[in-house]
């Protein structure tokens, strides 16, 4: 058989087989294709949302107050001295606008200075002292509502725009006292105060209470010199109660220290720590600190909220408005036990757990 036969054969038994396959076979199944098709779509949701946010106010008052000083004496006499030392401080830690004018007197100026004062200076406050020309002050004050009138000052504050304050330091004037009682050797203590009015009676009663706890038997000598500043007079004084034999000296005014420190004797200071006077003889001071007065009146003007007012708490222990000056170099001459005993009295004032009797009667010539 030939090649080209045997070719024939194959190709017609192939083309056989596959028709049989074709139609023997099952028919073919269908695939099932998942297509996954994914949509990105934008969609914006609107929720209402209610938000409390702090908006600073405003400030009602003024961001630096003006403040003038009208001071009856000179600014050395140490009543007027504390209230302008307060309001510099102020000034310094840049609340405050200050001027002032001091030594205006008694024979009837208070009221056109103060008059001036607003007219010129214009300011949101004045400070100063009321004692001797009240009635000018108040006629001022109530002719100028708006300007806030801060004056030390025996009477009661007056709507809408009159405060009064005092130095309320009858508490550590007790404490000298009771160094004083425990210091003298001749128990004969001397004080000279400035006018017998209340504001210095219960200065001078509270010393004389203090001296007489630890030292019954001390006798206090009392003299007024009826002046609020006269160095000159208060000296003269100290120096007639030293040769009635006082050896310990309580300088409500201004000019005690200096006979005290010619003559070797301790003395006390008033109003503000006066130990640089005579520093080997002023063993302590009562102190008056006008700064929580000033700071609560400034934050008063800045926030609006000034109105008229008794300031008396401010001026107290319990405050920061009074306080015993340290003793500085003088402690380690002091007996340790008395010390101890005025210390532990102190923080009993502080606390609450010791009162000193505001008595402004005025006290005897002896005591």
């Amino acid at each position: 058989m030939s090649k080209h036969v045997m070719l024939s054969l194959l190709i017609v038994s192939t083309l056989l087989l596959a028709v049989a396959a074709q139609c023997g076979a099952p028919p073919p199944t269908p695939e099932k294709i998942i297509e996954t098709v994914i949509v990105e779509k934008e969609v914006i949701v609107t929720k209402e949302v209610q938000v409390e946010v702090e908006v600073p106010a405003e400030p009602a008052g003024p961001s630096v107050v003006k403040i003038f000083g009208a001071f009856a004496t000179p600014i050395e006499e140490p009543w007027d001295g504390v209230i302008h030392s307060a309001l510099l401080k102020a000034e310094e830690a840049g609340k405050v606008e200050y001027d002032y004018t001091d030594n205006i007197g008694y024979a009837g100026d208070m009221e056109r200075v103060l008059g001036e004062v607003v007219e010129e200076e214009q300011p949101h406050a004045i400070f100063g002292d009321a004692f001797g020309n009240e009635e000018a002050v108040r006629r001022v004050a109530a002719a100028y509502p708006d300007i806030a009138f801060v004056f030390g000052s025996g009477l009661g504050p007056s709507e809408p725009n009159m405060s009064v304050f005092d130095n309320w330091i009858h508490e550590p004037a007790y404490l000298c006292g009771m160094l004083a009682g425990g210091l003298t050797e001749s128990n004969t203590i001397g004080v000279v105060g400035g006018h017998p009015v209340p504001e210095v009676n219960r200065i001078i009663n509270a010393f004389v209470a203090g001296a007489q706890e630890v030292n019954p038997d001390a006798k206090v000598l009392v003299t007024f010199i009826n002046s609020w500043f006269d160095p000159a007079a208060a000296k003269e004084a100290a120096l007639a109660q030293i040769d009635a034999g006082a050896d310990v000296l309580f300088a409500e005014r201004f000019g005690v220290i200096e006979a005290a420190a010619e003559n070797g004797l301790w003395a006390f200071g008033n109003m503000s720590d006066q130990n640089e006077l005579a520093p080997e003889y002023v063993v302590s001071s009562a102190v008056w600190n006008m700064n929580p007065t000033v700071e609560y009146i400034v934050n008063q003007i800045m926030t609006g909220a000034y109105t008229s007012q008794d300031l008396k708490d401010f001026s107290m222990v319990g405050k920061g408005g009074a306080s015993l000056a340290p003793f500085h170099d003088t402690e380690s001459k002091l007996p340790a036990d008395l010390v101890q005993m005025v210390k532990e009295r102190e923080e009993e004032i502080k606390a609450g757990l010791f009162r000193v009797d505001i008595d402004e009667a005025q006290p005897e010539a002896v005591n």
